[in-house]
């Protein structure tokens, strides 16, 4: 079969989906990866076939002054009453649709990816998440269509919360910012908005079950398999080390887009003076940020975490998908600092099977850092509750695995 794997042009978006592109074309299928033009050097290195639609996106343009980042905004645990509001919830998909989806989705790639699919008749259209333009690539032509999922999916929870307070209003009281949207440019093509444009007609999710946000979906399984882009590992990675070895890392993510709250600087002066050696991932501009470079540190420009972790006692990151989930599967314990989107969940479900400490960006201090640090890697029950974490996710089905559900609810579900 045809499979279209629609992507926005962020790298780390990317990266997370590669595994399972590559599954599906080692089991004989097509597939072509469509995205913004900004990521098809990336997707070539992949040895993936890259078709490039649309103009870039801006998302990560500076915001206008004044402003903060819409994901730094909003509270994604719902862990308080006001979070869980028609209003608060009707203002967070104003947010989401008028700074993200949008913004990501603009005009030129939605026309593009549905001009695409009609020329290349896909059978399968699988979207990662946020990437609208696939599923309406794939109603445009009867294709079949799946979200893919390799982080929380807090967008998914507050859309359900959403539906269901906005469906207990007045009819004339009730506002869906993001069905609006979706079906003004649905209509582009003569298509009208029902919620499958949303939710896709099942969710292929990369989180082992105990990580899930529990949803009313549809759910494929399918084990995370790490992917860093192309490298060269030194040697030393593999000699083992004499004393416990601790990564710290902001990701791509950190070096890409810049993370404001958190001081690479702070963070590796408050561990100078710990018994360890610390392997912190900077690029250039990052170091350029440093007062000083402690003798128990290691600066490395990037290295892949699945060759870095498995001799690693702590990992110490900012909580992105990619770098939680290598952890996760090498069971290395976590101490994530967490601000934006569905990090601080994930630092909670660190928290609650035992396997990590999570700091709130905004109670980031030295002392407290250098405490969790140092409970992590003294205390066992870290250690084993993040084995136990591997092996939940060892667990799962392996991308190649997932690759016949995948045949067998495309061929249910296309209308052609």
């Amino acid at each position: 079969m045809r499979v279209l794997l629609a992507c926005a042009g962020i790298k780390t978006h990317f990266y997370k989906v590669v595994t399972t592109a590559w599954a599906l074309q080692n089991a004989g299928h097509e597939v072509l990866v469509a995205s913004h033009p900004v990521l098809v050097d990336d997707i070539v290195q992949a040895g993936l076939s890259a078709v490039a639609v649309g103009t870039d996106h801006t998302m990560f343009a500076p915001a206008p002054a004044g402003t903060t980042s819409y994901s730094r905004e909003w509270d994604f645990t719902f862990s308080t009453p006001e979070t869980l509001t028609w209003e608060y919830l009707h203002e967070l998909h104003e947010s989401l649709v008028g700074r993200f989806h949008t913004t990501l989705n603009n005009d030129t790639f939605v026309d593009g990816m549905v001009d695409f699919a009609r020329r290349w008749q896909p059978d399968l259209v699988l979207w990662e998440l946020g990437t609208y333009a696939g599923a309406l690539a794939a109603r445009a032509v009867g294709a079949a269509h799946a979200r893919i999922v390799w982080g929380q999916d807090v967008t998914m929870r507050a859309r359900e919360e959403f539906l269901a307070l906005n469906r207990a209003r007045p009819a004339d009281q009730q506002s869906d910012p993001l069905a609006d949207w979706l079906g003004e440019v649905a209509a582009r093509f003569g298509d009208t908005f029902d919620e499958e444009l949303v939710t896709g007609q099942w969710t292929v999710d990369l989180l082992p079950e105990s990580a899930r946000l529990k949803t009313s979906l549809k759910i494929v399984p399918s084990r995370y398999v790490p992917y860093n882009g192309p490298s060269v590992v030194p040697t030393w990675v593999y000699e083992p080390p004499e004393r416990p070895r601790v990564c710290l890392t902001l990701g791509v993510a950190g070096r890409e887009r810049g993370l404001d709250y958190i001081s690479q600087a702070d963070l590796l002066d408050a561990v100078a003076d710990l018994d360890i050696d610390i392997v912190a991932t900077m690029d250039s501009l990052q170091r350029e940020n440093l007062r000083q470079v402690p003798d128990n540190t290691r600066l490395v420009d990037f290295i892949p975490l699945q060759a870095l972790l498995p001799s690693c006692s702590a990992i110490v990151h900012h909580g992105g998908s990619g770098t939680w989930g290598t952890a996760m599967l090498y069971g290395v314990p976590q101490v994530v600092i967490a601000a934006t989107w569905d990090t601080p969940v994930k630092g909670r479900h660190l928290e609650r099977v035992g396997a990590g400490l999570y700091i709130p960006a905004g109670e980031l201090k030295p002392d407290r850092l250098r405490e969790n640090l140092v409970r992590v890697l003294e205390e066992p029950s870290f250690r084993a509750a993040a084995e136990r974490l591997r092996q939940e996710a060892l667990a799962e089905p392996s991308p190649n695995e997932t690759v016949p559900a995948l045949e067998r609810l495309t061929a249910q579900h296309r209308a052609r």
